[in-house]
């Protein structure tokens, strides 16, 4: 059963671990030089507040290195709430060569147009079906899949992978491939396996709208992808997202007062708290 204090606890020493270390850079390691900026890019200088660059400058030492955390917080979750996670983990096992065949054949229908008419719509459902109706003699196969769960408790294997929440085309692609191969193994070497976003900027599933992931998957209806609260109450059981959005919240003030007062150098508006998860 998850334990929602130890996730919480368990999730923001990650968060926290980040935070210190983009402002160790930001303040120390690789402050912004206004002098630096004021040489390299005079006519920026002249027309745009120094303001607006040290944010700027801010921002690409925050994005780099959180671009890893959605899958080093996979696992906490998965650690504190099923019992095991990891990432990069490599799955092998048997899938049978007209079962790959399809594969293929449904990717390549999916990316191209066929004789002129439109490119066929995702149907994960149809697909899989239509798929694991191929024999043939079997193939070795291997995965890496971007995390890997383990239900101690029910005895259950769940692979993941995990995207940022506005994927390209390319990686969807890869990952679909992924999926449909460890669905199409025997013996099945997972219980379930999704692709999966850790949050929702379009608010409701219903309203996901990014179209590169689209082009492979039905966002809003197919059951093997996951958005959102779906996602972290699957890899790390009932109550994970709460724990995770209560993490965040209880720490993020104090990571904002000292972006405003230590890194900015001004003091923060009086409701510089009021925007949360």
């Amino acid at each position: 059963m998850t334990d929602p204090e130890k996730m919480k606890i368990a999730i923001q020493k990650v968060i926290q671990n980040l935070m210190d270390s983009v402002m160790e850079k930001v303040l120390y390691s690789d402050p912004f030089v206004k002098e630096d900026h004021h040489s390299k890019k005079p006519l920026y200088a002249a027309l745009v507040p120094d303001e607006i660059f040290k944010g700027s400058h801010f921002e690409r030492r925050f994005v780099t290195p959180f671009g890893n955390v959605w899958e080093r917080l996979a696992v906490v979750a998965a650690t504190s709430g099923l019992g095991y996670g990891v990432t990069g983990h490599r799955i092998d096992g048997l899938v049978r060569a007209e079962r790959l065949q399809r594969i293929a054949e449904i990717l390549n229908r999916l990316e191209h147009t066929q004789n002129g008419h439109k490119k066929v719509k995702p149907d994960w459902t149809t697909e899989l079906k239509y798929i694991k109706e191929g024999n043939g003699e079997f193939i070795p196969v291997s995965v890496i899949c971007d995390v890997y769960a383990e239900d101690k408790v029910n005895n259950k294997r769940f692979a993941f992978e995990l995207k940022a929440p506005l994927p390209n085309s390319d990686q969807t692609k890869v990952s679909k491939e992924k999926l449909l191969k460890l669905y199409c193994m025997e013996p099945p070497q997972v219980d379930g396996a999704y692709y999966a976003l850790p949050y929702n900027p379009y608010g409701t599933r219903e309203n996901y709208s990014w179209s590169f992931p689209a082009r492979w998957f039905d966002m809003k209806k197919d059951e093997v992808v996951l958005i959102g609260n779906d996602f972290w109450d699957k890899i790390g059981g009932t109550g994970t997202y709460n724990a995770f959005i209560s993490a965040v919240n209880e720490i993020g003030a104090e990571y904002k007062e000292r972006i405003y007062r230590e890194y900015l150098g001004i003091e923060p508006p009086a409701d510089f708290d009021s925007l949360k998860l």
